[in-house]
C-alpha cells in the first residue's frame, strides 16, 4: 500500500491504559501504533518525563542568568573530564566512512532518493526539516519502517515512474525531534508525550532488529539536536539503556551523533561525549542553528549585535573557533568529526549562477576537509559527486580521526568573539522575506523548502526572525544608508508589508491567495517585535497546525 494518500480508518486499535489518540487515525496506521509500541512510549514518557521537564528548568535559569550579564564559559568542575585520556567506544565498521551525508525529512519519495544518492549516511528528519503535522509523523515512521526493511517504493503518477531502493544505499541514521516539542496528538496519563521520545520510541521499538541484522549487528544510528548541557547528554544515554535493556538489545549498540549547535554546548563537547561515551560516533558543526544560538543567549546584550546573517560564516573568527576545537574535541575521543549544511540546491535554468554555486560549495568543503572535518552535509542529491570529489581528493582513508589537531587553542574569549560585518536594509528585508515564505510552507505542512536556491528548514527562519528582533529590540542603525536608519517596530512594519507585496508578486496571485502568507505574516511579525524573546518559533506556532480528532480512542473505549 501506499501511504502518501489518506484513506478511511477501518483497523479497530486497542491502546495501553492511560495512552489517548488525539489525532485522527487512518488505515494504514496499525503498522506503527500498535499497542506494544505505544506501550514502549508511555513507558519512555513515565520513566523519563519529570527529567526533560528538570532539564527544560535548568535551561530556563541558565538563560536567565545570561539575561543578567553572565557569559557561557568552560565548567570547572568537570576540569577532570576535559583534561582526561578517556575514549569512546569503538565506531562500527559500517559507519567508519562517512565523508558525506544527505538530510532530508521523513517523506516517502525523500526518503528512496536520499538513500539512492551515493551518499554514505542518510539522516532522516523529524525535526528541523519537517513540519510536525499528525500525519506527517505517522506517515514518517511508516516510511522508516519500510524503508528499513527494504520494501519502500513509491508511485509517481503524474511521471508514470515508480521510486524504489537500489541495491547499495546509504546507511540511515534518524534525528528526533529537540526535547522542547510535544506531541499533542498522544496524550500519556492526560499529558501531552514528549516528540523527541514518540520519535525515538516508535522507530527504535519497530527497526532495531531488523537494522541489526542488516548492518552487522551495529545500530540503530540517531543524530541528537539541540542539547544545551551535558546533563542533555546523561539523559540521552539513560534512554539508550533503559531501551536497549526493555528489547534485550545488548549495551551500546545504539550509536549517535550529537549536532552542537547552540553555544552553552560549545563548552560542554568533552563532557558531552563522556556522557554518551558508550553510545558516541561523534559530533556536528550545525552551523545555523548555532548562529540563531548565539542571538538567543545574548539577547539581553546590547553590545553584540550581529550583521546581517549571510555574512555570519564559518570563516568568522567565533565560527572557526567552533569548528576547530569541534574537531580537536571529537579525534581527542577517537570520533567523527563532522561539518556543515551545504543548502544550496541546482539552478537548472542557469548555468553560470549553478557552476558559482557549486563553486562556492567546493570551497567550504575544501576547507572542512583541510581543517580535519570527516565528513560533512548536503542538503540536496544533486551536491553528493561534487562535495565526495573533495573529500576524495583529500582525505584518502576513510576517515582523519587520526588528526589530532593538537595546534588548535581555543579560548573562551575566541567562541564569544562578535561577529564582524554591516547590518543592512537589504539583509532586514531577505530575513522578512525568507521568514514569512518558510513559515507560509510550514503552515501547510513543508518542513523543507527551496527558497532563492537553497534548502531552506526551520533553522532559517530562527536566525531570520531573532537577527529581526535584535536588530528592532535594540534600535539597530543600518549601514549603509545615506540618512542614518533606526530598526524600529514601525520600519519593521513597513517592510513586512513590501516584502508580503514582493513575495505576491514572485510566487503568483493564484498560489498567494490558496497559501497562509497572511497568517505567517502576521506571525514573524509578531514574534520579531515582542518584547520578549520566545525560545523557539516553532513553539508558537505548533498549536496552528494542530488536528485533533473529536472522537478520540482511549483503552477504557474498548
Amino acid at each position: 500500500m501506499d501511504y502518501t494518500q489518506k484513506t478511511a480508518t477501518k483497523t479497530t486499535f486497542e491502546f495501553p491504559d492511560g495512552v489517548r489518540i488525539r489525532g485522527r487515525i487512518e488505515d494504514g496506521y496499525e503498522k506503527i501504533l500498535s499497542k506494544e509500541a505505544l506501550q514502549f512510549v508511555a513507558d519512555l514518557q513515565r520513566t523519563f518525563g519529570d527529567r526533560v521537564s528538570y532539564n527544560m528548568a535548568c535551561r530556563k535559569e541558565q538563560q536567565a542568568r545570561y539575561n543578567k550579564g553572565e557569559l557561557p564559559g568552560f565548567d570547572p568542575s568537570t576540569k577532570a573530564i576535559r583534561e582526561g585520556d578517556w575514549i569512546c567506544s569503538a565506531t562500527p565498521k559500517v559507519v567508519a566512512d562517512r565523508r558525506v551525508e544527505i538530510t532530508g525529512p521523513v517523506e516517502r519519495k525523500m526518503i528512496i532518493n536520499a538513500l539512492n544518492s551515493g551518499a554514505k549516511v542518510f539522516m532522516s528528519d523529524f525535526e528541523d526539516c519537517l513540519c510536525p503535522t499528525w500525519d506527517n509523523i505517522v506517515r514518517g515512521h511508516i516510511n522508516l519502517k519500510d524503508a528499513v526493511e527494504g520494501t519502500i517504493t513509491y508511485e509517481d503518477k503524474a511521471r508514470n515512474r515508480t521510486y524504489k531502493l537500489n541495491d547499495k544505499i546509504a546507511v540511515l541514521f534518524v534525528r528526533p525531534r529537540g526535547w522542547h516539542l510535544p506531541e499533542a496528538h498522544i496524550e500519556i496519563d492526560g499529558q501531552p508525550a514528549t516528540g523527541c521520545l514518540v520519535d525515538f520510541g516508535l522507530y527504535f521499538y519497530h527497526n532495531h532488529a531488523t537494522f541489526r541484522l542488516k548492518n552487522g549487528g551495529s545500530g540503530p544510528f540517531f543524530y541528537l539536536p539541540k542539547m544545551e548541557h551535558s546533563r542533555e547528554a546523561a539523559l540521552w544515554n539513560a534512554i539508550f539503556e533503559h531501551a536497549q535493556d526493555a528489547l534485550g538489545v545488548p549495551r551500546g549498540s545504539i550509536k549517535a551523533t550529537v549536532l552542537i549547535e547552540t553555544l552553552p554546548a560549545v563548552f560542554q563537547m568533552h563532557e558531552i561525549l563522556y556522557e554518551l561515551r558508550e553510545h558516541s560516533i561523534g559530533l556536528n558543526c550545525g552551523r545555523w542553528d548555532y548562529i540563531f544560538s548565539y542571538i538567543k543567549t545574548f539577547q539581553a546584550h546590547s553590545n553584540r549585535l550581529v550583521p546581517d546573517r549571510v555574512q555570519v560564516g564559518m570563516t568568522q573568527h567565533f565560527m572557526k573557533s567552533y569548528s576547530e576545537l569541534l574537531i580537536q574535541t571529537c579525534h581527542k575521543r577517537g570520533v567523527h568529526a563532522m561539518g556543515g549544511m551545504a543548502a544550496q540546491i541546482p539552478i537548472k535554468d542557469d548555468p553560470q549562477a549553478n557552476e558559482a554555486a557549486s563553486a562556492l560549495v567546493q570551497a567550504d568543503k575544501l576547507r572542512e576537509v583541510k581543517a580535519g572535518h570527516d565528513g560533512t552535509w548536503a542538503a540536496h542529491p544533486g551536491l553528493i559527486s561534487v562535495i565526495a570529489d573533495v573529500f576524495d581528493k583529500n582525505m584518502k582513508q576513510p576517515n582523519q580521526i587520526n588528526l589530532k589537531r593538537e595546534d588548535v587553542k581555543v579560548s573562551e574569549e575566541d567562541l564569544l568573539e562578535v561577529p564582524k560585518g554591516v547590518r543592512t536594509l537589504e539583509g532586514l528585508r531577505l530575513n522578512t522575506r525568507v521568514g514569512i515564505q518558510y513559515l507560509a510552507a510550514w503552515l501547510t505542512g513543508m518542513g523543507s523548502v527551496p527558497l532563492y536556491n537553497l534548502m531552506e528548514d526551520a533553522a532559517t527562519v530562527e536566525i531570520s526572525r531573532v537577527q529581526n528582533w535584535q536588530w528592532i529590540h535594540y534600535e539597530a542603525i543600518l549601514d549603509g544608508e545615506v540618512v542614518p536608519m533606526k530598526v524600529t517596530c514601525e520600519l519593521a512594519s513597513r517592510i513586512l508589508d513590501e516584502e508580503m507585496a514582493r513575495i505576491q508578486r514572485e510566487v503568483g496571485m493564484e498560489h498567494f491567495k490558496s497559501g497562509r502568507y497572511e497568517e505567517a505574516q502576521r506571525m514573524f511579525g509578531r514574534q520579531c517585535t515582542a518584547q520578549s524573546l520566545d525560545d523557539f518559533l516553532t513553539l508558537d506556532v505548533y498549536k496552528s497546525i494542530l488536528q485533533f480528532h473529536s472522537n478520540p480512542v482511549t483503552s477504557s473505549d474498548m
